[in-house]
């Protein structure tokens, strides 16, 4: 594991071969490392980059949360979407409670980004990183998204 120092504060980064295999939030200070998912990680944060391209496996999980991850993975950088809109993406409209508890079991937050899942109306609810974190990385986005749009 290496760590990448965020806004968010520390992040433990895991990989396997070249690709992530979990993010951590809160990491303990360690070892930086020279891998493209650190200068990826990096440049997102700087408002430098808005998709990743850095490998990433999807470890575990059921069947349905691995389903879910692979929506969170669609929405694209600044947007939201509801839990509610992905258990019915998933043909499940009655989900969104799974899909938020599938949201929590996300090996690799921010490179799939779960902070872009909300509640019904944009309600800010859950998160595996804690509410301020995801305010912070939506915020993030938004106002990346707001400076392209405006030049």
């Amino acid at each position: 594991m290496f760590v990448v120092d965020s806004p968010i504060g520390p992040l433990g980064v895991v990989v396997a071969g070249d690709a992530v295999i979990n993010v951590r939030f809160g990491a303990a200070p360690g070892p930086s490392a020279d891998h493209p998912a650190a200068a990826q990680l990096v440049s997102y944060f700087a408002g430098e980059l808005t998709d990743f391209t850095v490998p990433f496996e999807l470890r575990g999980g059921s069947e349905f949360e691995r389903a879910v991850w692979a929506e969170i993975a669609k929405i694209p950088y600044g947007e939201m979407v509801t839990y509610g809109s992905i258990a019915t993406a998933l043909g499940d409209p009655g989900a969104a409670r799974a899909v938020g508890t599938a949201c929590n079991h996300n090996p690799v937050p921010v490179i799939v980004p779960c902070h872009r899942v909300v509640g019904a109306g944009g309600k800010m609810v859950g998160f595996g990183g804690g509410l301020d974190r995801k305010r912070r990385l939506l915020e993030l986005e938004a106002g990346v998204a707001l400076a392209r749009a405006w030049g």
